[in-house]
């Protein structure tokens, strides 16, 4: 009996991705069928960067493509591509960047620089071009984080080359200036600074640029909010009260300018004790979830209060890569693999494929 491309799809379109919920077909994930008597050969292209999984989503199409009669032999090419999408109406995107996600807080200590740099790991981990671009013009924590030292280069005296640390490119004002100096600086000129350090680095090719913002809804916040082309924000809390309250305050001012919530993430979700393993929920249970049910979001996942995290993260080489076979780096990649997936689902931007039109005077 001969196969049709069509039983190959009929059966493809039962198939669910378990990353994005949806099945291969309806997604166009699946391309390129062809059927040469009871040999299938198709390209499956990923929205979202699949290193990790790559092996286990090759096996289940191949397995289920497999079950039509007649198949002898299926081979399945996985790979994936990841778009710019939509940002706030009329803003701009930047050069060598297709996605920015924010990661936000509206309160300090939440471990927010913490999730954003595992972040940004996890996802240059599953095969992304990632970049790390530090906000925090007045406590610069990611060159620590990320064990980065010296200077950015200038070769054009206007523009800087990011570092590089851990396969990430960076961007801090903490590259800039002495660990020592604070930084006495008003408003306008900490928003300029931020707007330099997005605008003036020579971002290369990035699928994403992870934005670590300082806690709080003030200048820096609405910069990035109303001039920064913002694809999707992070909302990191904690689960006690006092942080859920300032929490809502960030979800609800990046929803006022029109950039999509990707999800919530709550740190020191609860306690394991090193010594006999007893679990305890110090700061309170379930108001991540909550904070969630109460706003339509997503729960990306919560990690505990471990303190690993705090002494990988403090020597310059966070969790992910410090320990990456470890059950806190498989939490922070799946919450990397999901925010993945929520970008992916959001509009593509098409600014791009418009041709610029120029009128002349002929």
């Amino acid at each position: 009996m001969s196969v049709s491309e069509l039983q190959v799809q009929t059966a493809l379109k039962d198939l669910i991705d378990p990353n994005t919920q949806k099945d291969f077909i309806t997604s166009k994930s699946a391309r390129s069928i062809k059927v040469e008597g009871g040999n299938v050969t198709l390209d499956v292209v990923l929205p979202y960067p699949a290193k990790m999984v790559q092996g286990q989503i090759k096996a289940m199409v191949e397995d289920k493509v497999r079950t039509v009669e007649g198949v002898t032999g299926v081979t399945a090419n996985v790979t994936w591509k990841v778009v710019a999408h939509s940002v706030q109406r009329g803003v701009k995107l930047i050069p060598g960047v297709k996605n920015i996600i924010a990661v936000a807080s509206g309160k300090g200590g939440v471990g927010k620089s913490t999730t954003a740099v595992n972040l940004a790991l996890a996802l240059s981990a599953e095969g992304a071009k990632v970049g790390m671009l530090d906000a925090d013009i007045y406590g610069p924590s990611q060159p620590t984080m990320l064990g980065i030292h010296g200077r950015p280069e200038s070769p054009d005296g206007q523009n800087l080359e990011p570092m590089v640390g851990h396969g990430l490119q960076a961007m801090s004002i903490g590259f800039l200036i002495d660990v020592e100096t604070p930084m006495v600086w008003r408003g306008p000129m900490v928003t300029q600074a931020l707007e330099q350090l997005l605008n003036n680095t020579k971002w290369n090719d990035l699928d994403y640029l992870v934005v670590d913002l300082p806690p709080g809804t003030g200048d820096i916040q609405l910069t990035l909010a109303q001039r920064v082309p913002v694809t999707g924000a992070v909302i990191v809390t904690t689960p006690q009260d006092i942080a859920l309250i300032d929490a809502r305050k960030g979800l609800k001012m990046f929803e006022k300018v029109g950039v999509p919530i990707l999800g919530i993430v709550e740190n020191m979700s609860l306690h394991i004790c090193s010594k006999c393993g007893h679990e305890e929920r110090i700061f309170g249970e379930g108001g991540g979830q909550q904070m969630c049910k109460d706003y339509g979001v997503e729960f990306l996942g919560g990690l505990p209060l471990d303190i690993r995290i705090r002494e990988e993260t403090d020597s310059g080489k966070p969790t992910v890569v410090a320990e990456p076979e470890s059950r806190i780096a498989e939490i922070y990649r799946q919450i990397g693999r999901r925010v993945a997936v929520k970008v992916g689902d959001l509009a593509v931007d098409h600014s791009s494929k418009f041709p610029s039109i120029v009128i002349q005077n002929t």
